[in-house]
């Protein structure tokens, strides 16, 4: 039997970093990766692939949504097939996880998968927001058997605890820890439960609340410019991220709420100088973009 785990949490949670911490817990075990990003290329893919263990990717799509259920399936299919001691997926963080059980209980299909339950990462600093405009938080939660306040140096201590009343309310049963750099313990693991949220219908559609925009980033632009830019309308959004050609070099973007952060990336594949833009119902992204394209007319031009 393949020990599953899925990792959810809306975008900028932490899974990419929590991921490369909770790998370390199955020392000499035998690892598959499954990694999930709802845009074209897939980022945390190959910052992952890093890490040598056997992975794939399924991107342009939610894999519980009915749209990518079938590749899903395929491949944790062909997953199965190597037998490996732990296949760990990592959630879209616009997944809506309600139906994975249902997924997974499917006669004859993922017999030789025993599911251990779903660890859900949120952001501190963000998630009043996202929880109050995104539905696919509430869905998320709703499934978690583990839920880690993550970032939590990055919020106040009154912050964290309306988190957690939030929480309570929301799931009073799952368990809920505090964690900074998605960084996790094995007791906490050990403590995990079985899930406890309702599922949902096995086909389902796209959360609706949520507004997608794709951004095409210039050649010759200066990270310093570039930051000034998203600094504009970063506050109107949920997450930007992409891998862009800049005069210093290719940067990996990746900003959550109005927080900017690059970081050099050494990645060998091709570089589109696209960023994916995300926001959801009641956010003024789009008319924030136009008013930073003004002020900043030859940085980037929006593609749909």
């Amino acid at each position: 039997m393949s020990r599953l785990y899925l990792i959810t949490g809306f975008l900028g949670a932490g899974k990419t970093t929590f991921l490369k911490n909770f790998i370390k817990e199955f020392s000499g075990e035998r690892i598959h990766l499954i990694v999930n990003e709802f845009g074209k290329e897939g980022v945390d893919g190959r910052i992952l692939d890093e890490l040598g263990m056997v992975l794939d990717e399924i991107n342009n799509g939610s894999i519980f949504c009915s749209c990518r259920l079938d590749k899903f399936e395929e491949v944790l299919e062909k997953a199965l097939v190597r037998q490996p001691d732990v296949i760990i997926i990592e959630a879209s963080g616009l997944s809506n996880p309600t139906n994975v059980r249902k997924i997974l209980d499917q006669e004859g299909k993922f017999e030789s998968a025993e599911y251990m339950g779903s660890i859900c990462l949120i952001d501190a600093k963000q998630f009043l927001k996202v929880y109050g405009t995104a539905v696919v938080v509430k869905k998320q939660i709703a499934v978690s058997d583990m839920v880690l306040i993550n970032k939590t140096d990055l919020a106040t201590p009154e912050t964290v605890a309306d988190i957690r009343k939030t929480i309570r309310n929301h799931r009073p049963d799952v368990p809920v820890y505090e964690t900074t750099f998605g960084r996790i313990k094995k007791e906490w693991l050990d403590r995990m439960s079985e899930a406890r949220g309702e599922d949902a219908d096995l086909m389902q559609s796209a959360d609706i609340t949520l507004r997608k925009y794709l951004l095409h980033i210039k050649e010759n632009q200066t990270l310093y410019t570039l930051q000034k830019f998203l600094e504009m309308f970063l506050i109107d959004t949920y997450r930007v991220k992409g891998i862009i050609e800049l005069q210093e070099g290719c940067y990996l973007i990746s900003c959550t709420g109005e927080m900017f952060h690059a970081e050099v990336f050494k990645g060998s594949l091709g570089v589109t100088n696209d960023l994916v833009v995300l926001s959801g119902n009641g956010l003024p992204t789009k008319r924030a973009i136009k008013k930073a394209m003004e002020w900043y007319p030859d940085i980037a031009e929006i593609i749909k």
